[in-house]
């Protein structure tokens, strides 16, 4: 494992794009808290602000990813009634849909944004807190005293990674971000998402920003577009596969800068 003495000189960056599971925060927060809260509750939302304008548009995304999801035979994916058919019957087909969505794990724009309209009132009541690693704070408040731009990249909506850092126990951890990306900037697996993120945070090149990432393959697609990569290995991470070729860090504080 590399160590902040082993790290690449060439890691020299203006900019730094993090990933939040496996990197920021521990996997079995999202698995075991997030994902089954939202699974729970899914009903109760929708039969409580159905006729609320934003869950009215979480209801337009869903019902064009599972119209998509029916083309392609999607498993678990069901129809979903006309509006007309009664308020109860479509909710009880949107709950099949995004219970089968949540349990395949799907990166998918409609899923992420509704999970974040719904644990938005949990954090808001102080039930649930953002977990971070311990080395994690500090490291962000060392960027942002270097002048380094630190950013989210995650397939968890943008307002969800907000709730997440904005509720930590820690703090409030937003004032060392300087901005959230999710899927609507494309998939995390294809380079063109992190070329679209390097236009976007002001960079020259690509390479002037720093990727941590637990999953080969987005490194892969990071690395693609031109930036610097490293893995992160942290405790209930996916084991990394032999010979992939990036470095590692295990903590934060062995990036030095």
């Amino acid at each position: 494992m590399a160590s902040a003495a082993t790290i690449p000189p060439s890691f020299n960056y203006r900019g730094i794009v993090l990933d939040i599971e496996g990197a920021t925060s521990p996997i079995s927060f999202v698995t075991d808290v997030l994902f089954p809260y939202a699974r729970n509750n899914v009903r109760k939302h929708l039969t409580w602000t159905y006729d609320s304008e934003e869950t009215k548009d979480d209801i337009k995304l869903l019902c064009e990813q599972v119209e998509d999801d029916l083309k392609r035979g999607v498993s678990g994916a069901v129809p979903i009634p006309p509006d007309d058919a009664g308020k109860e019957e479509v909710i009880d087909s949107l709950v099949a849909n995004v219970e089968a969505m949540i349990k395949a794990d799907r990166k998918i724009t409609s899923l992420k944004q509704l999970q974040g309209h719904i644990w938005r009132t949990r954090f808001q009541n102080k039930e649930l807190q953002g977990v971070v690693y311990d080395d994690v704070p500090e490291a962000l408040r060392r960027w942002h005293a270097n002048g380094i731009k630190v950013y989210i990249y995650s397939s968890g909506s943008r307002e969800a990674q907000r709730l997440i850092f904005g509720n930590t126990t820690y703090g409030d951890l937003r004032k060392y971000l300087c901005g959230f990306f999710d899927t609507t900037v494309g998939n995390k697996r294809e380079a063109r998402s992190y070329f679209e993120i390097a236009q976007s945070v002001g960079v020259d090149e690509p390479s002037q920003i720093l990727f941590i990432t637990d999953v080969v393959q987005e490194a892969i697609a990071a690395k693609s577009a031109g930036l610097q990569v490293l893995i992160s290995v942290r405790p209930g991470n996916a084991p990394l596969p032999e010979n992939h070729g990036f470095e590692t860090v295990n903590s934060f504080a062995e990036i030095l800068n």
